[in-house]
């Protein structure tokens, strides 16, 4: 009787946790965008300012969680063609980040560039600072590609947030190109270009099969 009592307060315990997180999960969502120059093109020259130069527009769905230092992405379909919907999960916790194309129904996940991905707190004071309007202004594109290298079994090891996104799908691992010796440039018939934000400025992702 002890043991069937312990291990009814464990699924109580356990499940309290999991609804906590789910419910929190729901909570806190900012939807917003980012306006950006195409390559080649910035306000100082004038020839640019004289043309009136066209921004392009990402809009994406967001949510941080502080305490567990986790970001949601969510971009839906683009009205430019050449871009995958997707979302996004940057765990600062587990030092991962992991993209699911919606297209294809495939998670990819690679180590988290605190480089390029500015850090929750930070992020969601960005947020609230642009909350009064809904585009940010004269931002840019900035470029990345990453190579599908081997298949993840176990998405159940890359923490909470990352398997809540991936479970029962296709889950590989990436690889920054810059990274890898001996790889030739691939033609875009071969990879997937998601565009998405999580600082001041644009992102395009390209991931490439081999």
């Amino acid at each position: 009787m002890c043991f069937g009592l312990a291990f009814m307060l464990a699924v109580v315990i356990l499940g309290g946790a999991y609804l906590y997180k789910y419910f929190q999960f729901q909570e806190n969502v900012y939807f917003c965008g980012i306006k950006y120059i195409e390559d080649g093109l910035t306000l100082t020259e004038p020839d640019a300012i004289a043309s009136a130069p066209q921004y392009q527009i990402i809009e994406e769905s967001i949510q941080i969680l502080q305490e567990e230092g986790v970001e949601f992405i969510s971009v839906p379909v683009p009205e430019f063609a050449d871009s995958a919907p997707a979302d996004i999960v940057h765990d600062f916790q587990r030092k991962l980040t992991a993209y699911l194309d919606l297209s294809l129904n495939k998670c990819y996940v690679i180590p988290l560039n605190t480089s390029v991905v500015m850090p929750p707190k930070n992020f969601l004071e960005l947020l609230i600072n642009i909350k009064a309007g809904t585009y940010l202004p004269q931002s840019y594109l900035v470029h990345e590609q990453m190579v599908v290298t081997d298949r993840i079994e176990n998405v159940d090891q890359l923490g909470f947030f990352i398997y809540r996104l991936c479970r029962d799908k296709e889950t590989y691992k990436l690889q920054r190109k810059e990274a890898l010796k001996g790889i030739q440039k691939r033609e875009t018939g071969n990879c997937r270009i998601i565009r998405h934000f999580e600082n001041r400025f644009a992102m395009e992702t390209l991931i490439c099969e081999e």
